[in-house]
This record gives C-alpha cells, structure tokens and sequence, in this order.
C-alpha cells in the first residue's frame, strides 16, 4: 500500500468511524484460524467462563442445537491458546491500528464471535464504548476479521457513519441483563452495511454504533476481533481493574456517559 493511500485509511477512519481494511489474512491463514477457531467452538480447546451467549435475550430458533449459543462469543482466544499469537493476525493488526490511532498502540483484548446458520439473532445495536471504564484518552479500534464471506443475510457489520464524533447514546441492559443496546437501526442516517469476504477486516473506533443482523442463511459466519488503544490507557485501564472478561467476562455499562440509570434523559443531540 501507498503512504497517500495509507493517509486515505486513516482520513476516512477518523471521518467516518470505521474503514473497511482490505485482505488481512490470505486463504492458506484462514484456514489455519478456521482450525482453531472451531476447536474452540466444539469444546476442544477450554474457555470457561470467557464464553457467553450475545444473544441469549432471544430464544432459540425451532430446532436449533441446545448446545449452540444464538452468538457464540469467547473473549480472550489469545489468553486461552497462545499459539494463536505465532499466526499473522495479531502483528499485522496492530500495524494497522498504530497506522488509524498512533504508534502507542497495543493489543487490549481480542475475541471471537459467531454466528451458526438459521440462529436468526441480530447483535443489539451498541457502541463498544459504553462497556469501557471512562479514560482520559479515548483512541480505540476494533478490526473486525472476517473468516468466512460476511453478507447482510449472515451477519455483516452494520455502521453509523460519523456517530463517533457525537456523544454516547444511552444504553441500557438486554431483557435479560447480560448484555447492552442502545436505540438504533438500518433506517438511522449514515447506516451502512460492510460486506466483506473471508479474510478481509474492517476496522471502527470505540465510539461508532454498529450492529450485525442474525444469520438467516445455509453459512457459517465466523468473526475474530482484535481490540487496540494506547499503551498508557492499557496499563491505566488495568489498575482500576479493567481487563475485558480475562478474570471478570459480566457485561455492562461502565462508561458514564453511556450510563442514564440514574434517571437522567440523556444527551440525545446525536439521535
């Protein structure tokens, strides 16, 4: 890649709230990610209470696998499988990030997220944000990496252009209370669908509303993200007891200006 189109990544990240990042993986490294990921999936590699259910406020689809989750979600793959670190993704993940958010950049936490055929389960519309503890420097990306073709129909990711420059939405907990939304939908201004195909990324800040819809189609659509912010905010973030579901995976507001349960109506000028 070009430094002019190096600068063009990084313009329309800061711009628009998320990139879409091109070939991170070549078809060989999916299939290598594929491998591990599905042992995680089916048990083979352990990971405890660092797996949950995203869609656990919705009930299983009519003849789904009870031992299927609506969306699979495991924190921490590279905590859990270290070897996972000897393949590209994480290296070339974080010179993307150093490139979108500055050379301070490190790996936070990663995770996997998937979607079995026929669950049907959106992810709420959210921003990653309100999951984090207020810091002082809010730099942050997610690169979202596709392991298999990602349309509408299977679970793309849904963005909302530029929503990373107004304030946090208020969110509140799931109807079970293990996970958060916020109001949107694909009818917001500045919505957009990210198609991407195996082994493509597409990268957002901690502040941007995204979503996916569920899985209506015959395919897998199997997701691994990485989560980057500055050193400094890491070593901070872990101080105050903050580490993404490594010892304590609940999940819940802990930003404060994503937090209106003490009755506030919110700051609703971004709607």
């Amino acid at each position: 890649m070009t430094v002019s189109a190096h600068l063009e990544l990084a313009a329309a990240f800061r711009e628009d709230g998320f990139v879409p990042a091109g070939t991170l993986l070549s078809a060989d490294e999916v299939e290598a990610y594929r491998e591990i990921y599905d042992r995680f999936l089916a048990g083979g590699i352990e990971s405890g209470d660092k797996r949950s259910d995203l869609g656990s406020h919705a009930p299983r689809a009519a003849g789904a696998d009870a031992a299927v989750e609506n969306i699979t979600q495991i924190m921490w793959p590279s905590a859990l499988h270290p070897e996972i670190l000897e393949l590209p993704l994480h290296a070339r993940g974080l010179a993307l990030a150093r490139e979108l958010i500055g050379d301070d950049a490190e790996l936070d936490f990663d995770m996997l997220i998937h979607k079995a055929p026929h669950t049907a389960v959106p992810t709420p519309w959210h921003q990653d944000a309100a999951y984090w503890i207020d810091l002082p420097d809010t730099r942050a990306v997610s690169i979202w990496v596709a392991l298999d073709d990602a349309g509408p129909d299977n679970g793309c990711m849904w963005y909302v252009k530029g929503s990373h420059t107004r304030p946090l939405r208020p969110h509140r907990p799931t109807s079970d209370g293990k996970n958060i939304q916020c109001d949107c939908s694909e009818d917001e201004p500045g919505a957009t669908a990210v198609p991407v195909t195996a082994g493509q990324g597409v990268a957002h800040s901690g502040s941007t509303l995204h979503y996916s819809r569920g899985n209506s189609s015959d395919r897998v659509r199997r997701a691994y993200i990485l989560n980057y912010r500055p050193a400094a905010m890491i070593r901070l973030e872990r101080e105050q007891g903050s580490d993404h579901g490594l010892n304590d995976n609940e999940r819940k507001v802990r930003n404060a200006g994503a937090d209106r349960s003490d009755g506030r109506s919110g700051d609703r000028s971004d709607d």
